[in-house]
C-alpha cells in the first residue's frame, strides 16, 4: 500500500483502498488495516488473497451487491477462502428471487436494474445529474436500513479487518463508508474526498465492468468521462441527510443503532 495514498495495488481488483489515515475533527487518525472498501472481487488472484489475508488479515467481506448480481457474477473467490466469513447485505429491497425493481415474473429473475447499480450522472432525466445520484444514496437509507446498519456492525468485529465492497466500489460502497466514517468522527472534507479519490482510478474501473456482460451494454452507451464520482455528489448527499434525519448518527439510531455499536466501531477506527 502507498502510505500517502491508501490505494492497495491487486491484480484482480483496481479500487481498493485502506480507510485509514484520516483526519478526525478532533485532531486524531483513523487506523490502517481496519476496514478497506473495493470494487468487485470477483477477480482475486491467489496472490491478491494472499496479500488481503495474510498483509491485512482480511476476515470479514461486506458485499453490497444484489442477489442478482451475485448470481450472474459468481460469489467470487474468497467465499472458498476459510479464514474469510462473506456477508451479503444487498442495498435493495430484494423481493425474493428478484431484484428491487424487476417484476416478479421467472423472466426476469435475473435482471439488473443499472441505474440502481451505477447511478452515474449523465443519463438522460429531466432532474440535474447529481439530484439523481443524491436521490439514489437516499433510496439505499430507504430501502435497506437494515444492511446498513448490519455492514457498520461487522466493522467492529474484533479480529482482522473487514472490506466493503459493491461493482464499481463508488456509489453502495461510498455510502457505507461515508455512514462509517461519520460515526467515527472522521472530518467531512475527508469522507468527501475519500468519495471523490474513486475518481482516479474510474477507467480501469470501467475496464472491468466492461469485461461483464452484467454491466457491459450499459456502460458501453456512455462515455468514461460521465462517471466520475465528483466530490459535490457526496458533499449534497451528507446534506440532506443532516437536513432530513439530523445527520447520519441519528438516522442509524433510528434504525437500532446503540451507543455500544458506536463506541465499538470508534475503539476499532480510531488510533
Amino acid at each position: 500500500m502507498n502510505a500517502r495514498s491508501r490505494w492497495i495495488d491487486l491484480d484482480g481488483a483496481v479500487n481498493v483502498r485502506d480507510l485509514g489515515g484520516l483526519p478526525t475533527t478532533d485532531g486524531g487518525t483513523t487506523r490502517l488495516g481496519r476496514v478497506l472498501r473495493s470494487d468487485n472481487l470477483q477477480d482475486l488472484t491467489t496472490a491478491d488473497i494472499r496479500i488481503l489475508v495474510d498483509d491485512y488479515e482480511l476476515r470479514d467481506v461486506i458485499d453490497l451487491r444484489s442477489d442478482a448480481e451475485v448470481r450472474l457474477e459468481g460469489p467470487g473467490p474468497l467465499t472458498r477462502t476459510p479464514s474469510v466469513t462473506v456477508h451479503n447485505l444487498s442495498l435493495f429491497a430484494e423481493g425474493g428471487r428478484h431484484t428491487d425493481v424487476a417484476a416478479d415474473t421467472e423472466a426476469q429473475s435475473d435482471e439488473v436494474d443499472i441505474d440502481k447499480v451505477l447511478p452515474w450522472q449523465t443519463r438522460p432525466d429531466t432532474a440535474p445529474a447529481h439530484d439523481r445520484s443524491i436521490s439514489h444514496y437516499l433510496g439505499y437509507l430507504d430501502d435497506r436500513p437494515d444492511s446498513i446498519v448490519a455492514a457498520l456492525r461487522v466493522m467492529t468485529r474484533p479480529a482482522g479487518s473487514a472490506l466493503v465492497h459493491c461493482a464499481a466500489g463508488k456509489d453502495r460502497t461510498g455510502v457505507v463508508c461515508a455512514f462509517a466514517l461519520e460515526v467515527a468522527g472522521v472530518t467531512r472534507e475527508a469522507i468527501v474526498a475519500d468519495y471523490a479519490q474513486t475518481g482516479e482510478r474510474i477507467d480501469a474501473i470501467l475496464a472491468r465492468l466492461r469485461a461483464s456482460t452484467t454491466y457491459a451494454e450499459d456502460l458501453d452507451s456512455r462515455p468514461a468521462d460521465s462517471h466520475v464520482p465528483h466530490a459535490y455528489i457526496m458533499e449534497k448527499f451528507l446534506a440532506r441527510v443532516d437536513e432530513k434525519f439530523g445527520g447520519s448518527q441519528e438516522w442509524l439510531s433510528a434504525h437500532g443503532w446503540a451507543d455500544e455499536d458506536t463506541n465499538a466501531l470508534r475503539a476499532r477506527l480510531l488510533d
